[in-house]
Order: C-alpha cells, then sequence, then structure tokens
C-alpha cells in the first residue's frame, strides 16, 4: 500500500510540474521573442529581468508542490547573509539530477535565478532545452582532444562562448553555477578517476577559473555549496515519489581575492596553484559531507514555520573550514 501511495504521489507531482512549466515557460517564450525584436540594449536589459522574474515564479510554483507532496526535513545552513540583488559564483557537489532541484529551493529568492552552462545537446531537450535557451543559458560544446588534433580550428571554442555569456551576466545580477566535477559522482567513475576524494571526483578547474577572470571584479563572493543526503543519493522520480525524506546542505561564501583572479590557460604557474587551491577546497567538501551524513537529527533544531528550515546552530561535529588559502608553493593533491 506505501509503495502504491508513493506512486500515486508521484504521479500527481509530475503532473502538476508539467502544468507549472507549460504555464511559466509559455509566458517565457513570448518574453524572448520580444525581446529578440527590440534595437535597444535598455529594453532587453528590461525583458532580462522580466525572464528571470518570470523563472523565479515557476521554480517557485515546483517548490510549492513539493512542500504540499513531500514530507523533506530540510537541514540548511549559511544562506542568511546571501541577497537577491548581488552577483555570485556558486560551486558545488553533484550526485544526482534532485541537486539542481535542491540549489532552486535553498537559493530561491535570497540568490538571483540560477544559470547554468549546458551541453550543447541540451538545446534540443523538450520545452526545457528552449526554456533555458530563453533564460540565456550558455550551450557549450565539448570536443575530445583527438577531435581537435583533426579539427584544430574548433579549439578554443568553448572559451570564446563562456565569454560572450559572462559579458551577458554582468548586465543583470546573476548566479552562475558550476558543478566542478563535471558530471554526477557513481561509484564506477571514482575508481575510473582514481579520485583521492572519498565521496567526490576530482574537481575541473578550468570553468571555475575563467568565470572568475572573466567576471570576478563584478562577483560579491564565491558560494560553496555541499549536499549531503544522509539516506543516500536518489533519483528524480524518488524525489516526486516522497522517498527523499532528509536533505543537509551547507553554504559557505568564499571572498574573492586578487591572487584567484589570473590567466589559467595561459599561465602554468597560476594554474597550478588554482588546482591546488580547488583541490584542498574538495578535500574540505569531502570531509563536510561525512559530517552532514554522520549528524543525528536530534542535534538539529528545525522550524515549520521557516521557509528554509535550518541548522540554528552548527552540529556539534561539524566545523565551518576556514577557505583554503591559494598559494603557489602548496603541494599538488
Amino acid at each position: 500500500m506505501q509503495s502504491i501511495i508513493s506512486t500515486l504521489r508521484g504521479c500527481l507531482a509530475i503532473s502538476l510540474y508539467f502544468v507549472n512549466t507549460i504555464f511559466w515557460t509559455s509566458l517565457l517564450f513570448m518574453t524572448a521573442i520580444i525581446k529578440m525584436a527590440l534595437p535597444f540594449k535598455s529594453l532587453r536589459k528590461f525583458f532580462n529581468i522580466v525572464s528571470n522574474e518570470i523563472a523565479n515564479r515557476w521554480i517557485g510554483g515546483n517548490n510549492l508542490i513539493m512542500k504540499t507532496l513531500c514530507n523533506i526535513q530540510w537541514h540548511v545552513y549559511g544562506v542568511e547573509d546571501l541577497k537577491p540583488k548581488e552577483w555570485y559564483l556558486v560551486v558545488s557537489n553533484h550526485q544526482t539530477w534532485v541537486d539542481i532541484l535542491v540549489l532552486q529551493k535553498i537559493f530561491y529568492r535570497k540568490i538571483p535565478f540560477l544559470k547554468f552552462f549546458l551541453k550543447r545537446e541540451l538545446f534540443w531537450f523538450p520545452i526545457m532545452g528552449q526554456a533555458w535557451w530563453a533564460l540565456d543559458f550558455p550551450f557549450m560544446k565539448r570536443y575530445s582532444k583527438s577531435y581537435l588534433e583533426k579539427h584544430p580550428e574548433n579549439k578554443g571554442k568553448d572559451l570564446e562562448i563562456t565569454k560572450k555569456a559572462c559579458q551577458k551576466f554582468k548586465t543583470v545580477p546573476v548566479s552562475v553555477m558550476n558543478f566542478v566535477e563535471g558530471t554526477r559522482f557513481s561509484p564506477k567513475k571514482h575508481q575510473k578517476q582514481s579520485s583521492p576524494h572519498d565521496n567526490l571526483l576530482k574537481p575541473k578547474a578550468g570553468g571555475v577559473a575563467y568565470v572568475l577572470s572573466a567576471m570576478g571584479h563584478d562577483l560579491n563572493c564565491l558560494v560553496d555549496v555541499t549536499i549531503a543526503y544522509p539516506e543516500g543519493p536518489k533519483s528524480f522520480w524518488d524525489y516526486l515519489c516522497g522517498r527523499v525524506t532528509d536533505i543537509r546542505v551547507q553554504v559557505r561564501s568564499v571572498p574573492i581575492t586578487e591572487d584567484m583572479l589570473g590567466d589559467y590557460f595561459a599561465d602554468p604557474a597560476f594554474r597550478s596553484a588554482f588546482q591546488n587551491w580547488l583541490n584542498r577546497l574538495w578535500e574540505q567538501k569531502s570531509q563536510c559531507i561525512k559530517e552532514l551524513n554522520a549528524a543525528s537529527p536530534a542535534n538539529t533544531k528545525t522550524s515549520e514555520s521557516d521557509l528554509f528550515p535550518k541548522y540554528k546552530e552548527p552540529i556539534p561535529v561539524f566545523e565551518i573550514f576556514e577557505a583554503p588559502v591559494l598559494s603557489e608553493n602548496s603541494p599538488t593533491v
């Protein structure tokens, strides 16, 4: 009977998600068409703001659906000082597609709408791909080393796309989102990489470094997010069916300093230093996941009246780590 109820809940949730998505994306598409026809930058900027507000209301509807249908215990710490009208670079670990819904939930109206770098193929994903395009999500084409050896004319095109996207991001407050591992965690991928981090794949520094280089002086800070699922990461369908009941998230703001800004692709010394810094950040994140998973719910204090239930105080076993210092002389992990 419990299984039947969960399945019915999932069917109802996905139906409501679909209706909510169709309604808001229809408005989004109309706004995008109007924006494309406008010759003035000031008017296009206005419609960018309108598009982001439509997207926020879309996310708000999704959040309301899950709040109504699913009994999830949210333990979120560290979002108190974030502001919706500033610029952020958000980095996070990635275990499941549910991570995206988690990020949209915990940052809803706390920071500007999250913008992701997406694979070009996702543009053709029905409705969603076109919605991401309408919201100016940058679509990237990844080339293998063997392909670039045969077609050197395509080398650097992904950087050109990133540069253009960063220029657009400067006009309206935005949160640039980067899953630094590049793909979702799995034991098979972890073993294949021989990752030194127990709960994480190896971080890829290039994307983060380039966004910092292009927008560093416009960004207010780097937002470091660690997501933990004490019950283990589950699928989007499990999430809809109410089988995800405990989600824990640690958020911390890392100041962006001048030594984090440099030419990652042309300066070998800076590249090595930045990789070392990000590896140490990932060491801390791996430890953070262990401690979040190990913490007893009895050690948390939540309030049902809060929009974002959170740890009122850090749980006893959890330490908020200081951000690692970027240094060229640091040992390579």
